[in-house]
């Protein structure tokens, strides 16, 4: 990690842990706290990368939580501060390695997880595609890739995707996949918070980080799990140098006295801080609508 850092390398960790050993005892959380010291000070310095392919259970699934971006494997891999046993004799409760921290759960519920792979293989795999998309540091460039997509290209579809009906739905991704280059899209978080969307893709061979209202889920109302997941990726290509897209299409926050009791002032702030935070260049897109408070439009 030192090393990486001396040099501007991007930290790419393969996780596999039982956790701590309790022989150690003092000793093994005092080299925790090494690792997750060295995990803050290359946070926004380098793009740190964590794949968890197998159990990670304890202290190691802190250093992963703090990196840029946690990948899992289906049925093969586990993060949770307990596990199972654990829960049952503290809490008499009985759940299974995967209900409690599975690649399903952390990718569906809990946002801990960026993507959930099919396979070890698959995960290594497409490991090389998204990283293909980050530059190696916060000084570094993103990688240019020639592209066979003429920058002034027409797009018909463009053309009917948004229906006349305000009150009709349409995919968010028809429109993404039709202005990046080569319908190459590599979506974050494709199960969390799925009324907003975030990914990389490139225009002209270059690397912009797209953020986008999802009008088939919940008519792409902000809520709070929609604006930390928003708000993290912002202030990412912010630290890396990564141009902004943003397409919207919002009827506001997502009105409630759930999301008031859990704090969606506090969290929706949080991605209106990011967007007015960044000074990478943002391009806004309005594709239907925009009202009440959402402000970033403005700020972009």
């Amino acid at each position: 990690m030192d090393k990486a850092m001396l040099v501007g390398a991007p930290l790419i960790g393969l996780n596999d842990s039982g956790g701590a050993r309790i022989q150690e005892g003092i000793a093994s959380l005092a080299g925790y706290a090494e690792i997750f010291q060295r995990n803050v000070n290359a946070s926004g310095v380098i793009p740190q990368i964590s794949l968890i392919m197998g159990p990670s259970a304890g202290g190691a699934v802190y250093s992963p939580a703090i990196t840029d971006f946690v990948f899992m494997v289906k049925d093969t891999s586990f993060m949770y501060v307990t596990g199972p046993e654990v829960v049952k004799a503290e809490l008499h409760e009985d759940v299974t390695h995967e209900d409690l921290g599975g690649a399903k759960t952390h990718s569906s519920k809990s946002g801990v997880c960026h993507y959930a792979f099919e396979n070890d293989i698959d995960a290594l795999a497409r490991t090389r595609e998204f990283f293909d998309f980050l530059p190696l540091n916060n000084k570094d460039a993103s990688p240019i890739r020639v592209a066979d997509d003429p920058r002034d290209r027409v797009i018909p579809s463009l053309d009917t995707v948004v229906p006349d009906d305000p009150l009709r739905p349409y995919d968010i991704l028809d429109v993404i996949r039709a202005v990046v280059d080569e319908n190459d899209f590599f979506e974050i978080m494709p199960t969390y918070a799925k009324n907003i969307v975030v990914g990389f893709s490139r225009m002209d061979g270059r690397t912009v980080g797209v953020v986008a209202n999802q009008p088939l889920v919940a008519a792409g109302c902000l809520d709070i799990n929609a604006s930390t997941k928003g708000a993290r990726f912002v202030r990412f290509c912010d630290a890396f140098n990564i141009p902004i897209v943003t397409f919207v299409d919002v009827p506001g926050f997502l009105p409630g006295s759930s999301q008031e009791h859990a704090g969606v002032i506090r969290h929706g702030a949080k991605l209106l801080y990011a967007y007015a935070e960044a000074t990478v260049p943002k391009l806004t897109v309005i594709t239907r609508k925009v009202v009440a408070e959402i402000f970033f439009p403005s700020i972009v």
